[in-house]
């Protein structure tokens, strides 16, 4: 009797169950708290969820999966990729590759969701599945994937050596050098070296490495590839990059310079933009133009809300201008709505 009681308690308590989106809208759960608790109880395999796909379902599930995040519409992706996973687990035991390729390619997914929410330990967990589930699958642009964002996470950890050695390593891999979305996925990875670089305060070597992948870019034809792994990669996407890895070399105004050579109309998506216009916000705030970074931050917030609220990372930069200096009514709204109000 005391388990049922502690199990329907527990049930009760779980976040991470199948909640309408209008019933998760009612309860003011923050959409990055909502997707976290979800992602969390699919990968434990607690909780219950009634309105998951069939298997037919999957791939076109997984396509509007990764058109929810492109999009930054996290209230619906909320639903769909916990659903993704369970679905997933409960077919793992077939011989069909093709779920296999879909459970890992949801846990990829899952797994730059949690980084960007800076949630590392269901980061680590999602990373390490991926990895094994595309090692199964024999996949090897998904296991190339696995290993950025493992670099990704070794890197946030701290660990600039160990994530450098991760992302180099996978791009040698023999399978990455036989067809265009290989390349693309080498560029990706020598990208992940080059900012790794950059942290570990190696501004030279994150240049080359940066370097070395707007070339690989540039051979591809201009035009952006691999949209569905690491937001895709094109000449544009270098170059966003290329923006982070600057400021975090400690060079706010190289990072603007390169802000300026790059269109953000030029970005494959939503969710792209809004990075573009946070990481000059960033740079901004660091140079003291407090006024101009408000205003990327609105920008950034028109483009994508939900990204611009979920994101720990913008909500502290909103946090610490509130601190810092004199506050506008822009600035205090802004705050209110991202709740990033100290």
């Amino acid at each position: 009797m005391r388990r049922r009681k502690f199990l329907a308690v527990s049930a009760a308590a779980t976040v991470g169950v199948s909640l309408p989106e209008s019933a998760a809208a009612d309860q003011n759960v923050p959409v990055g708290q909502l997707l976290v608790g979800r992602l969390r109880d699919a990968m434990l395999g607690i909780g219950q969820d009634n309105q998951l796909p069939s298997p037919a379902q999957l791939p076109a599930e997984l396509a509007r999966a990764h058109a929810d995040f492109h999009t930054c519409r996290y209230t619906s992706l909320a639903l769909r990729l916990p659903r993704l996973i369970r679905v997933g687990h409960s077919l793992s035991s077939d011989d069909d590759s093709e779920h296999l390729i879909v459970l890992g390619q949801s846990y990829l997914l899952a797994t730059r969701m949690l980084i960007k929410l800076d949630e590392q330990q269901l980061g680590w967990m999602a990373a390490d599945r991926a990895r094994q589930v595309a090692e199964a699958a024999e996949h090897p642009l998904s296991v190339a994937e696995a290993a950025r964002n493992l670099a990704v996470l070794a890197r946030r950890a701290g660990w600039e050596e160990q994530a450098l050695s991760i992302a180099l390593n996978a791009a040698d891999a023999p399978g990455l050098r036989a067809a265009r979305g290989g390349a693309a996925e080498r560029g990706l990875l020598i990208q992940s070296a080059a900012y790794s670089a950059a942290r570990s305060g190696d501004g030279a070597g994150m240049r080359e490495l940066t370097d070395e992948a707007a070339a690989i870019a540039d051979g591809l034809g201009g035009s952006t590839a691999l949209r569905d792994h690491g937001g895709g990669f094109s000449p544009a996407t270098v170059q966003l990059h290329r923006i982070s890895a600057e400021f975090s070399t400690g060079d706010p105004s190289a990072a603007l310079a390169a802000a300026r050579a790059l269109p953000p109309q030029s970005l494959p998506s939503l969710e792209r933009r809004a990075r573009y216009y946070a990481d000059v916000a960033a740079a901004l705030a660091q140079r003291g133009r407090r006024e101009e970074c408000v205003r990327a931050l609105l920008a950034a917030e028109h483009l994508a809300p939900q990204e611009t609220h979920s994101r720990p990372a913008v909500r502290s930069l909103i946090s610490g201008l509130l601190l810092s200096g004199r506050t506008t009514p822009e600035l205090r709204a802004l705050a209110a709505r991202a709740d990033a109000l100290p």
